[in-house]
């Protein structure tokens, strides 16, 4: 591809929102590269969508270890993306990357010790050929190692160079606000939490983490903000051939049951009413929730980066609107046969 300038005006598309009581600043939706920047994806693809994103005020790019397929593969594309297009940006990003899931062979090469969690920080550096990342989480907690080790290896991580700051990410309240207590113990910028929450998922604020997260000034930032595409036009008209569905991803084609399509199809026609596509409005959602700083999105295609820079201009709901949607999400749908 040609070479890369960013569009002047990209600050002036995204606001922006602080991480709890901290000095860090995330624009309202992030962009997550789970999918679609592995080895097994088009590369090209993939450079023209971070560009997309950076043209649209989208600077925090949030990775991990494990992301591909191939393991490893997303930060390796991501590091030629950046060396080619972002080397010059570098102080207006925010990378993240995390470490926890499997990815070697052996006791360390998964979960949280102090020698797996400084190794994987290395790797995921030279892959991505980066001096430090702005955020390095624990992407999961370790049942066998204390929080207090996992949390100590993060410090290391800030204190040797490798990280501005630190994150932990699927822990359950009562761990996070534990693992938070020792960060800032430590004296350790432990600042922010990535959990799995939409308007179908709502366990993070079912056990009080964004009550938490406010309490102690952490900020959150929402992973699957669209339920893995159901809230979107995806799935709207039925099961797409190419969709995460049928390819056996973490969603399970036979989980989209009627009762679910129902759902999904009442809440378009809300969201349609608001003058938003349904994950616009899925987006707008959850970024007017208490305690979410930033939402996580995957993309596919330039084009649904576009779309989802709309969804901050619009995330005022009336009360009537919140209530519609939790009926809509908490009934049971009757059918007759």
């Amino acid at each position: 591809m040609n070479s890369y300038t960013a569009n002047p005006d990209r600050y002036e598309v995204m606001p922006c929102r602080r991480s709890g009581k901290s000095g860090l600043v995330l624009p309202a939706v992030s962009l997550g590269l789970w999918h679609n920047f592995g080895s097994v994806d088009s590369f090209e693809n993939a450079q023209k969508m971070l560009r997309k994103a950076f043209d649209l005020g989208i600077f925090h790019f949030d990775l991990a270890n494990n992301y591909g397929p191939e393991p490893g593969s997303a930060e390796e594309n991501f590091g030629k993306i950046f060396a080619a297009d972002f080397k010059s940006y570098r102080d207006e990003l925010v990378i993240s990357t995390k470490a926890g899931f499997h990815m070697w062979k052996g006791p360390f090469g998964e979960w949280g010790s102090r020698k797996s969690l400084i190794a994987s920080c290395d790797q995921s550096l030279k892959r991505m050929g980066l001096e430090y990342v702005d955020i390095f989480y624990h992407h999961r907690p370790d049942p066998d190692t204390p929080v207090e080790e996992s949390m100590q290896a993060l410090d290391y991580i800030v204190r040797s160079g490798r990280a501005l700051y630190v994150g932990i990410s699927n822990y359950n309240t009562e761990d996070a606000l534990k693992a938070f207590t020792i960060l800032r113990e430590l004296k350790t910028p432990g600042v922010i939490y990535q959990g799995r929450f939409n308007m179908l998922g709502r366990e993070l604020e079912k056990s009080g983490m964004f009550d938490m997260l406010q309490q102690i000034g952490v900020g959150g930032i929402c992973f699957s903000p669209l339920a893995q595409g159901l809230l979107s036009s995806r799935y709207l008209n039925g099961i797409p051939e190419d969709s995460r569905a049928v390819r056996n991803h973490f969603l399970k084609k036979d989980s989209i049951t009627p009762d679910l399509m129902e759902k999904i199809s009442k809440l378009n026609a809300l969201a349609k009413r608001r003058n938003q596509t349904l994950s616009q409005m899925a987006l707008a959602w959850l970024l007017s929730r208490p305690g979410v700083t930033s939402v996580l999105c995957g993309a596919s295609s330039p084009e649904q980066i576009a779309e989802t820079v709309q969804s901050p201009n619009r995330c005022t709901f009336s009360q009537d609107e919140y209530d519609e949607i939790d009926s809509i999400v908490y009934s049971k749908i009757k059918y007759s046969r």
